[in-house]
């Protein structure tokens, strides 16, 4: 099938209003897909103040704040008739649902009754967040969940293997392929290191910034992070925190970690100033299922730390470009970090293996991967 006959209604909690790795990804697929001939429409919430223009045309879908102390995000509840006109209208021959939320399951039972084709994208592990909110035992039921979503698609888009054995450990049986994920590597780069912003920020020449790079909520990991940061200092392991990111966590962490450098949200070239002047880059997330963060450091020639968990078992080579250390091992990361802290040569020699991995991961060739999804579940059919 030719892509300019593909008619895409992606929908998805987010698009735009708030900055996180998952609607960055999706933005870039839109563009990638209407360069490529391709007519897609985007389904989601929206505020008057987003965070970055709408690659593609954007359809507002009513929604109320996210409860439970996320009103930072937003909550579309369905499809009011509205949206289902505009959706007639477009008439789309895939719909793609990028999260197992109130919205996506609303485009599925509307593209299940009309025998539209139906691709669906993997972008978090929302299971893990009942522990960061205190209610884990909730997260069989979640996984129980899901793998009835996930089951009803006729193709699941994960971004890396450890995924699809991940939901084939659940009992998702719904075909499945990689759709894996890029870097800009201009931006992120090991010349981007800048020793005068270090030093503006209070970090000395010699001394070694443990980064953290995201959005500065519970479920990022924090808590393990500012264990592992008291950790470091009972050891005396001589070290700085340099935090980039901004979110509801942020006077929390800063309370947790006394003298942790909080440099706020960052972009384009200073983004990748602030990662390529880290040192080393600490992700203890269980949540994530590719880790853009970390093949961003990884190109940036920072060596990684990070939980031994999905996403980023694919992507870091255990002694070679970092460490994986089990998830809440704050001893096993505070060993990593500190044997890193402790030898110049290895640190360099991590940074230069990360930035030869990091060389492969292209945005044209993840995106292409979802042109041919499509093209092959439409054929299929």
């Amino acid at each position: 099938m030719d892509p300019s006959d593909l008619r895409v209604a992606l929908f998805s909690g987010n698009y735009n209003y708030t900055r996180d790795g998952a609607n960055m990804s999706l933005n870039l697929l839109v563009g990638y897909l209407l360069a490529a001939g391709v007519k897609v429409r985007v389904y989601s919430p929206t505020t008057d103040t987003p965070a970055f223009p709408p690659t593609g045309d954007l359809v507002s879908v009513p929604a109320i704040p996210m409860p439970a102390g996320r009103s930072d995000y937003r909550l579309a509840r369905g499809l009011p008739a509205a949206v289902r006109r505009d959706l007639e209208a477009f008439a789309p021959t895939i719909v793609h649902v990028s999260a197992p939320e109130l919205l996506g399951h609303a485009a599925l039972r509307w593209a299940e009754r009309r025998g539209v084709t139906k691709v669906a994208s993997f972008h978090t592990r929302f299971e893990t967040y009942a522990s960061y909110y205190h209610i884990g035992f909730v997260e069989p039921l979640l996984i129980g969940m899901m793998r009835r979503f996930y089951d009803r698609f006729d193709r699941v888009l994960v971004p890396s293997p450890s995924m699809i054995d991940l939901l084939r450990d659940w009992g998702v049986k719904a075909p499945m392929s990689i759709w894996s994920r890029g870097i800009d590597h201009d931006r992120f780069r090991p010349d981007r290191r800048d020793v005068a912003w270090r030093r503006e920020l209070g970090i000395g020449d010699e001394e070694v910034a443990i980064g953290f790079l995201g959005r500065l909520v519970k479920e990022k990991g924090l808590g393990i992070f500012a264990e592992v940061a008291k950790e470091l200092a009972r050891r005396g392991v001589p070290h700085r925190i340099l935090a980039i990111g901004k979110g509801p966590a942020e006077d929390w962490f800063a309370r947790e970690v006394p003298g942790a450098i909080l440099a706020g949200y960052q972009s384009g070239d200073a983004l990748g100033r602030a990662v390529a002047s880290m040192d080393v880059f600490f992700n203890p997330s269980v949540t994530e299922t590719f880790g853009n963060v970390t093949t961003e450091a990884m190109a940036a020639g920072v060596p990684v730390v990070a939980a031994r968990a999905t996403g980023a078992v694919d992507l870091v080579v255990d002694g070679e470009t970092g460490f994986l250390v089990g998830p809440r091992d704050v001893s096993g990361y505070a060993d990593a970090i500190q044997a890193i802290v402790a030898d110049p040569a290895r640190r360099a020699a991590m940074g230069r293996a990360g930035h030869e991995r990091a060389r492969g991961f292209r945005w044209d060739t993840a995106n292409a991967a979802v042109l041919r999804a499509y093209q092959e579940v439409m054929a299929a059919r």
